[in-house]
Parts: structure tokens; C-alpha cells; sequence
């Protein structure tokens, strides 16, 4: 465990606001910081933070929007960034967001050199791509939330229907996080047995085509949300302050989220969310990880989509 840890969270909306906000309540880290370039927003939020302090443990909180906030930071997580509108695609906020990332990263590893990157921003996994590539870091130290949350939407939604803690649910989400993401299947299980083999009441409870429009639920959840009441904040600042504990605590936990991936099962160069081990050293995904052939090919055609993407944005 990292002791005297410190966690920054870049931009005070609806996010980062509830990153730092989970992260108090939970405990994740010792110091929180908030930064963001409007230092009314950020005063008002890091106040309000601050003023329930009493209740949430010896974490404490401060922030600005000096960068130099940051200074020292075990790890950062990235939220700032232009906001998805309702009807928006994340990878239509990738050229707007894209510049905010490519100006961030430098000036923060100035101030915090020894920090593991987590970029939340959408596209996440888009933006993990340049971020790696302007921070000069290994590739396990800067990687996205990635689909956390949508395998965590999943599971719910699994358990909900199954009668059973969410928790006893295991199923991932992965690939890009967002349209092209999909849920691996083939290791699916309620407890240790296969989803499609799960009965109740003598009767098998799902079938194949029943899970896919589980999954695209799950897909579109974001955009429900957004529609309703302008963002999703909650449950992304819950799974945000999760990775950061599984990294200041080198929990070795096993977790989807989106680094830069080098010759997995044949892709290269593409932040794709799979599962992978978050440790104080950052992320590693899991290379033995097994898939369906049409798994794998689900997961390649997601990579190739998002490399065109990054390639656009870098001109």
C-alpha cells in the first residue's frame, strides 16, 4: 500500500466532482485534490467537499486552479473535457477533448512525475491512445476507466433478473467503451456456473438472444441517463474510486479497464478495455485471456475502429 497517498481528479463537473466525492466517502486515498480552470467552480466544490469532511473518515480535501495542486500525485484521474450531449456519440467528442488531453498530460507529469494516468474523458480509450503517446510513460501507467461501469451496469442488470447479489455475478464488458463494446460471454457465470446453464425454478432463465439485448441495455444506458437529467456522475465516480484503491492498495485486482495494448491476441497500439491486473504499478492485461472466435473478431473490428479514429485526430 501506498502510505500518505494522493489522489488528483482534473475538472470539477459532474464527474470529477463525483470521483472526489466517492473517493472521500471510501476512503481511496489519503489527500484529494481538485483542479480545474475555473477557480469559482472549483472553490465552491472543493467548500462544499470540505464541509462534510467530519464524516467521511481522515481523507481531506483541497484543490484549485493552480495545476501545481497536483504536485506529488500517486495517481490522476482525468475528467475534464467538453460534456456529451443527449444524442451525442463519445467518439463525436473526440477532436474537442483530444486537445484538452494533448495540453493537460505534459503539464501535469511536471508537477506529478511519478503518477499513474487514468483518463475518464471521453472517448476514454481514444484519448488514452495520445495520452500515452504525449506522456513518453509505459504503457501500464496511463490507461481509461474503460468499461468498469458498463460491466458493472451488466452485472446489475444480470443480478437483478437472476435474484442474486450483484457481486456473485461475473461478467465482464469489453472492448471500446462505448457503441462497439460487448460482453465476453463464453466466461460468463452466476456463482461458478455458466449463465446459460442458470435456472430458476427448474427453468433455464436466459438465452442467448435474451443476454444480447441485455448487453445493448447496457450499451445505450448512458445515453438514458444523459437524456434524463444531462450527465452520468454517480456510478463513474463509484468505479473510478474503485481502479484508484485497486492501485494506492496494489491490489492486483482484476479489472476491465483500457490500457495500450502490445500483441494481445494480435492487436497492437489500441487502448481497448480487457481484463487486466491494477497494481501500483498501473494496469497489465491479462494475455491469457481466453475468447470465442467470435469474440476475438468482435474485439479486432472494435480495435481497428478505434485506431482510424485516433489516426484522424492526429492529423
Amino acid at each position: 500500500m501506498i502510505e500518505n497517498s494522493k489522489l488528483t481528479v482534473v475538472g470539477a463537473g459532474a464527474v470529477g466532482s463525483s470521483v472526489a466525492y466517492a473517493g472521500l466517502i471510501r476512503g481511496s486515498a489519503r489527500h484529494i485534490a481538485l483542479y480545474d480552470i475555473d477557480p469559482a467552480k472549483t472553490e465552491a466544490e472543493v467548500l462544499d467537499l470540505a464541509h462534510g469532511t467530519l464524516f467521511t473518515g481522515s481523507s481531506d480535501i483541497a484543490g484549485g486552479s493552480d495545476i501545481e495542486v497536483a504536485e506529488g500525485s500517486h495517481v490522476v484521474v482525468i475528467t475534464a473535457g467538453a460534456k456529451q450531449r443527449p444524442g451525442q456519440t463519445r467518439l463525436d467528442l473526440a477532436a474537442t477533448n483530444a486537445r484538452i488531453i494533448g495540453d493537460l498530460v505534459p503539464r501535469l507529469l511536471e508537477v506529478a512525475p511519478d503518477a499513474i494516468l487514468v483518463i475518464v474523458t471521453n472517448p476514454c480509450d481514444v484519448l488514452t491512445m495520445l495520452a500515452h503517446e504525449a506522456s513518453g510513460l509505459p504503457a501500464e501507467r496511463v490507461f481509461a476507466s474503460g468499461t468498469v461501469l458498463d460491466s458493472s451496469r451488466l452485472r446489475w442488470e444480470i443480478a437483478r433478473r437472476a435474484d442474486v447479489a450483484a457481486g456473485s455475478v461475473h461478467a465482464q464488458i469489453i472492448g471500446e467503451h462505448g457503441d462497439s463494446e460487448f460482453p465476453l460471454w463464453s466466461a460468463a457465470r452466476i456463482g461458478a456456473v455458466p449463465i446459460l446453464q442458470w435456472r430458476r425454478d427448474g427453468e433455464l432463465l436466459f438465452t442467448r438472444e435474451q443476454l444480447d439485448a441485455i448487453a445493448a441495455d447496457v450499451r445505450d444506458a448512458a445515453y438514458r441517463v444523459i437524456r434524463g437529467k444531462g450527465a452520468t456522475n454517480y456510478a463513474i465516480g463509484l468505479s473510478s474510486a474503485r481502479i484508484v484503491e485497486a492501485i494506492l492498495r496494489d491490489e492486483h485486482a482484476v479489472l476491465p479497464v483500457a490500457p495500450v495494448l502490445s500483441d494481445f491476441h494480435g492487436i497492437d497500439g489500441v487502448a481497448l478495455s480487457v481484463p487486466s491486473i491494477v497494481s501500483a504499478e498501473g494496469a497489465r492485461p491479462l494475455h491469457e485471456t481466453p475468447f470465442s472466435g467470435e469474440e476475438l473478431a468482435t474485439l479486432r473490428d472494435s480495435a481497428e475502429a478505434l485506431r482510424g479514429v485516433a489516426a484522424d485526430l492526429r492529423g
